[in-house]
């Protein structure tokens, strides 16, 4: 309790004397719109909690009408425009991410908007770049300005491999997937198979007659400037017992992702690019998605501040990613800006103290400071890096 104390004392202290890092007043209003694109097993919820929500259910999104509306995100900018598209939760990107250019396409008419920019979470990264290139062919000029993918398996997941192999513990793709991602699986429109194919970086079953798998995706919605202003994405993995019980029990008991090796193609036949480093029991991979995996376009360092905000900046560190489909070693196998957190938890399911309302505020805060063209800066005025016309 001591202890406690002299912490509280001590930021009063520091704030006195002027020298607490810089607050800001919420994060920066974006000039288009955010659209928020959920991954496998959304749109309303996930393992029975609220998809983009805080711990109480609140869009985090939603910015605030007023200084009394509680049931919103404070870090917002009055007059922040997002909006949570709906596809099918479990399907291949090739339909989900038409779906999610349809769903874009109403939304830009409704609003006005010339263009938008998405945060995609898991799958719905990968559906992004597809809703991206639709989108351009549709109306014949970029309509994203930023694309951000959260979590996302752009070279593939060992666990889609896993599951569909009926590897132990395993009886059913459809059980295995409603008791990863919930019940959703069990609704009109679904196909796990084709969800799960999706998310293997070969094609799975060359005699099914239909080509699948993110080494293909990826050549034909490649990280390009013609369908998106730019490409981020952000990274995550967490160890022990800090990460979700669900996916704790897949590691602990069924599989654990060796997530952070370097080869050409699927060289371990995981059912993701890479060939691993030879230790599954360490924080490479997020329960679902190894970190060789997640990087796609530039990767960005989210901090966590004790004072003041949070921000989302650029790491420099590391090469910007264009070639989805040959990550160099250093892409595939650095720590440099991972976040600490498991592939659910960055999307509101608890029990967890992550604080997404101000994740996602130091997001679109980044988003606003790159879709003008202006220097990307850290909440309070600290320039990152600059902007230039590269994804």
């Amino acid at each position: 309790m001591k202890g406690l104390q002299a912490v509280v004392m001590a930021g009063v202290f520091v704030g006195v004397l002027g020298l607490a890092p810089a607050a800001w007043a919420g994060a920066a209003k974006t000039r288009y719109p955010v659209v928020f694109a959920h991954g496998m097993g959304g749109f309303d919820d996930l393992l029975g909690f609220d998809y983009w929500g805080n711990d109480y259910g609140t869009f985090v999104g939603k910015a605030c009408a007023s200084s009394l509306d509680t049931d919103c995100n404070g870090d917002l900018a009055r007059g922040q425009r997002a909006f949570v598209a709906q596809v099918a939760a479990f399907q291949s990107s090739e339909v989900r991410g038409l779906d999610l250019a349809d769903d874009i396409e109403g939304f830009m008419a409704t609003t006005g908007a010339a263009k938008v920019s998405i945060i995609g979470h898991s799958q719905g990264g990968i559906d992004a770049r597809k809703a991206a290139r639709v989108l351009r062919e549709r109306r014949g000029v970029t309509s994203v300005a930023v694309l951000a993918s959260v979590s996302s398996p752009h070279r593939g997941s060992p666990v889609a491999r896993y599951i569909l192999d009926l590897k132990p513990g395993v009886t059913s793709v459809v059980a295995a997937l409603a008791r990863y991602y919930g019940d959703s699986v069990y609704a009109p429109g679904n196909d796990a198979y084709a969800a799960a194919k999706q998310l293997v970086y070969d094609d799975y079953a060359a005699s099914d007659g239909v080509v699948t798998g993110m080494k293909v995706f990826n050549e034909k919605y490649p990280v390009s400037s013609l369908y998106a202003g730019r490409y981020v994405s952000l990274i995550t993995a967490q160890h022990g017992v800090n990460v979700n019980p669900a996916l704790y029990l897949l590691k602990e008991f069924l599989f654990d992702i060796d997530g952070d090796g370097h080869c050409e193609g699927d060289g371990d036949n995981d059912g993701a690019a890479g060939c691993g480093d030879g230790v599954r029991d360490e924080a490479d991979d997020d329960g679902m998605v190894g970190i060789s995996s997640q990087q796609m376009g530039r990767r960005l360092r989210y901090h966590d501040a004790f004072f003041g905000f949070d921000s989302v900046t650029e790491d420099t560190s590391i090469p910007v990613l264009s070639g989805l489909n040959a990550p160099s070693r250093l892409q595939s196998t650095s720590m440099s800006s991972v976040v600490s957190q498991d592939h659910v938890d960055v999307v509101g399911v608890g029990p967890d103290t992550f604080d997404e309302p101000e994740f996602y505020a130091a997001l679109i805060h980044y988003i606003a400071t790159q879709e003008g063209g202006l220097a990307a800066q850290a909440p309070g005025g600290g320039a990152s890096t600059s902007s230039d016309s590269t994804p």
